[in-house]
């Protein structure tokens, strides 16, 4: 694989990691502002979740990136599933 193909798989599982770690620690806002949706977190923590998320992807990218380059699970036996 290039260096291209796996910085583009990076960013695939990034995005996907990402809508899995944003739920994390969501408390909701119980001010009664007017004109602000109660389900809006009240805290959102969106760096913190980024980094987090960047260390989660980068685990799992190392994963595919070791089964690719040791050919341990090739295209060839997925489509044969």
């Amino acid at each position: 694989m290039g260096w291209i193909t796996l910085l583009a798989i990076y960013f695939i599982i990034w995005w996907i990691t990402l809508f899995m770690v944003l739920p994390f620690g969501i408390t909701r806002q119980t001010d009664g502002i007017v004109g602000q949706d109660t389900g809006a977190p009240q805290s959102p923590k969106i760096i913190f979740k980024m980094c987090v998320n960047t260390i989660l992807a980068f685990c799992i990218w190392l994963i595919v990136f070791i089964c690719d380059y040791f050919d341990i699970i090739s295209l060839r036996d997925l489509a044969n599933l």
